[in-house]
C-alpha cells in the first residue's frame, strides 16, 4: 500500500504564496513583480493560477498601480469577474478604464446581477453604453433596472437570480422543477414561496424540502414570517434587518409588492464591514480614507473639514483673547488651558463616538433619547469628578496655589460635562435635520468643548479673583 502524503494548512500556504496570516507574502508579490519584469507572462500565470479570488485582487491593490495594466494582461485568462467583484473600488475602477468594453461585458455576463452593476456602475456613460449593448438582452434589461436605483439602495445590492416557486405546489413538484430547469441559479440556500401576483408569501429551506416527503404542499412546509425588503431602502437599513433578525437571505419587492430579488448575507458582511468603516472615517474627516483614491480625491475630501476646524479654532481664539490681559498677569493659566480643553475634547468624543454608533444601528432612537442623555450626563459627571480631583490637586501642588487648583478642577468639572452633553446632542440634532451624524458632529463637538473650556478656565480664574 502506498502511503498518501497529505499537504499541511502551512505547506498549502506555502505553495500558494499566502503566509499564516493568510496574507500574500512580499517576497511572493516581489517574484509576480520580477515575471512581469521579464515579460515571462507563463511564469506570472503559474504563480497568480494558484490564487484564490479574493487572493488576486489583493495582489493587484498591493503591487504599484502603473504595473496592474501589465499584470491584468498577463494573467488576462484568469482575470474573471469573481476576481473584479472582489477588489477595492478604486483599483477596480481604474483596472476597467484599461479594459476593452468587450472585455468588462464577457466579465459581466459571468456575475450575479450585484457585482456586474459594481462593475458598470462607474464607468463612464458612453462606455457604459457600448458595455451594455454588447450584453445578451436579459442580462442587460436586469443591469440596466439596477442602474436604475439609487446608489447604495436594496435595487443595487439585489441580485435577480434566485428560485420562486407558486404556492399551489407539492414537495415533489418543487423537487422536479430544481432539477428539470437547467437555466436556475445554482448557489442558493433558500426557495421563495409566491401567489399568482408573483408576491412572495413565505421562503422554504432546501433542508425542509430534502426532509420532507413528496406529496405535502409547499404551502405547509414554507415559513410564512419572513422579511420583506423595498427596493428603494438603503443599504444600511437592509444590514440591520440582516443583523436583527438572523437572516440567511431576503426578497426584494417593488411598490406593488412583486417579488424582484434577493439579498443574500454574504453580501450583507461586506456592507457592514464598509457601513462601519465608512462611520468611523467620517467622524475624523478623512473622506472614504482609501489608501487607493486618487490624490486629488483624498486632498478634495479632507481639506474642507480642515478648513472647517480652522473657522471653529478661531473662535476658540477669539475667548482666549478676551482674557489677554489674565494669561499674561499669571503664566500658568496659559501651562495649564490646553489640559482642560484637551480632556474635554476626548470626553466629547468618546460620547459623540457612542451616540453616532447608536444612530446607525438603531439603537438610539426616539423614544430612549432622554434615557440615553440621562445616561450619559451621569457618565460624564462620574468621569468629570474623578479627573477634577486629580488635575486638581496638581496643580495646587505644582503651583503652590489650592485657590488655582479649585479653579482649574471645577472648570474640567463644567467641561467634561459640556462635552458629554455635546456628544450627544449634536449627533441627535443633525439626525434630526436629516443629515448624516457622523460627518459632521466631530466638528461642532470639538468647538463645543475648546471654547467652554477655556471659556470656562479663564472665567472662573478671573471671577475668583486669580488676576486683575
Amino acid at each position: 500500500m502506498t502511503d498518501t502524503l497529505v499537504e499541511t494548512p502551512e505547506e498549502e500556504a506555502e505553495e500558494t504564496g499566502l503566509g499564516e496570516d493568510d496574507r500574500l507574502k512580499p517576497e511572493f508579490i516581489e517574484q509576480v513583480v520580477a515575471t512581469l519584469d521579464d515579460g515571462n507572462s507563463d511564469s506570472t500565470r503559474d504563480l497568480v493560477g494558484r490564487l484564490h479570488p479574493a487572493d488576486i485582487a489583493d495582489l493587484f491593490e498591493q503591487i504599484d498601480a502603473d504595473r496592474r495594466g501589465d499584470l491584468a494582461l498577463a494573467v488576462a485568462e484568469i482575470l474573471d469577474g469573481e476576481v473584479l467583484a472582489e477588489m477595492n473600488d478604486f483599483v477596480r475602477e481604474r483596472l476597467v478604464d484599461e479594459l476593452e468594453n468587450a472585455q468588462v461585458a464577457d466579465l459581466a455576463a459571468a456575475l450575479d446581477t450585484d457585482d456586474a452593476v459594481a462593475i458598470i456602475e462607474d464607468m463612464e456613460v458612453e462606455d457604459q453604453r457600448e458595455v451594455l449593448r454588447a450584453l445578451e438582452p436579459d442580462d442587460r434589461a436586469a443591469i440596466e433596472e439596477a442602474l436604475g436605483y439609487p446608489e447604495e439602495t436594496a435595487g443595487r445590492l439585489m441580485q435577480r437570480e434566485l428560485v420562486a416557486v407558486h404556492e399551489n405546489m407539492t414537495v415533489g413538484d418543487v423537487i422536479d422543477y430544481l432539477r428539470d430547469q437547467t437555466e436556475l441559479t445554482t448557489d442558493f440556500l433558500e426557495i421563495f414561496v409566491v401567489d399568482p401576483a408573483h408576491r412572495p408569501v413565505g421562503t422554504c429551506a432546501l433542508s425542509w424540502i430534502l426532509r420532507t416527503p413528496r406529496n405535502f404542499a409547499i404551502a405547509d412546509v414554507m415559513k410564512r414570517e419572513q422579511t420583506l425588503i423595498p427596493v428603494d431602502m438603503d443599504q444600511e437599513e437592509v444590514a440591520l434587518k440582516f443583523q436583527k433578525y438572523g437572516l440567511v437571505s431576503a426578497a426584494v419587492i417593488d411598490a406593488s409588492g412583486r417579488l424582484v430579488g434577493m439579498i443574500t448575507v454574504d453580501d450583507i458582511v461586506d456592507i457592514i464591514a464598509e457601513e462601519a468603516g465608512e462611520d468611523i472615517l467620517r467622524l475624523s474627516g478623512a473622506g472614504e480614507g482609501d489608501i487607493n483614491e486618487p490624490i486629488a480625491e483624498a486632498y478634495s475630501s479632507r481639506v474642507r473639514w480642515l478648513v472647517a476646524n480652522l473657522g471653529t479654532a478661531l473662535v476658540a481664539s477669539g475667548i482666549i483673547a478676551l482674557f489677554g490681559a489674565a494669561i499674561e498677569e499669571m503664566v500658568a493659566l496659559a501651562v495649564l488651558m490646553p489640559i482642560v480643553a484637551s480632556i474635554g475634547g476626548n470626553a466629547g468624543t468618546q460620547t459623540m463616538a457612542v451616540a453616532v454608533r447608536a444612530l446607525a444601528i438603531n439603537e438610539l432612537t426616539r423614544s430612549n433619547t432622554w434615557r440615553t442623555i440621562r445616561h450619559e450626563l451621569a457618565v460624564a459627571i462620574l468621569n468629570g469628578a474623578t479627573i477634577a480631583v486629580l488635575i486638581g490637586i496638581g496643580a495646587g501642588l505644582v503651583f503652590s496655589n489650592p485657590a488655582l487648583g479649585g479653579v482649574i478642577a471645577v472648570a474640567m468639572l463644567v467641561n467634561i460635562i459640556v462635552a458629554g452633553m455635546a456628544g450627544v446632542f449634536v449627533p441627535v440634532t443633525l439626525e434630526r435635520m436629516g443629515q448624516d451624524p457622523a460627518v459632521a458632529s466631530s466638528v461642532f463637538v470639538t468647538m463645543i468643548t475648546d471654547s467652554m473650556g477655556f471659556f470656562a478656565f479663564l472665567g472662573l480664574a478671573v471671577a475668583a479673583g486669580l488676576v486683575g
